[in-house]
């Protein structure tokens, strides 16, 4: 328990005007290789929270990182033209929030992070940049909203 050092949320690059449901999920990440959904848990639009994976297994969701984190997805992170964007309705927000307070019980020191977050600095600065994100995931800034939890 002691070696989770990041909640990293993900989007499911979904459109906000389609739905993606755990079961799809489940298949296209089968289909990937991974041996069932690689988040620990899965955030549906109208906030439903679905637990994916136990988290004192590791995920599949962000190699290098996986042993030492727990995944999140919420449903979405795609206009209507598949353009990235914050598509969390209020409901996802707030079971967003419920859920890392609940992590939080169990994994005080774990940070919350965006997968892009995760991306390599090209530059060397200390900060990751949008032009060195590897992808837009997961479309807003994790970090900056859920630091204070």
């Amino acid at each position: 328990m002691n070696t989770i050092k990041y909640f990293v949320i993900h989007c499911s690059a979904t459109r906000s005007n389609m739905t993606y449901t755990s079961l799809q999920l489940d298949r296209d990440h089968r289909a990937r290789g991974f041996r069932s959904a690689g988040y620990h848990f899965y955030i549906r639009r109208n906030g439903d929270t679905e637990a994916l994976r136990p988290t004192h297994e590791p995920g599949a969701h962000a190699r290098g990182y996986n042993d030492c984190s727990i995944g999140i997805c919420y449903e979405g992170g795609l206009d209507a033209m598949a353009r990235p964007a914050d598509t969390r309705t209020p409901e996802q927000k707030d079971a967003l929030r419920r859920l890392l307070l609940e992590l939080r019980v169990k994994f005080p020191l774990a940070k919350v992070i965006g997968h892009r977050d995760l991306s390599f600095d090209r530059n060397q600065d200390g900060h990751i940049s949008p032009d060195e994100w590897m992808k837009a995931c997961p479309c807003f800034d994790a970090h900056e909203e859920y630091s204070r939890l």
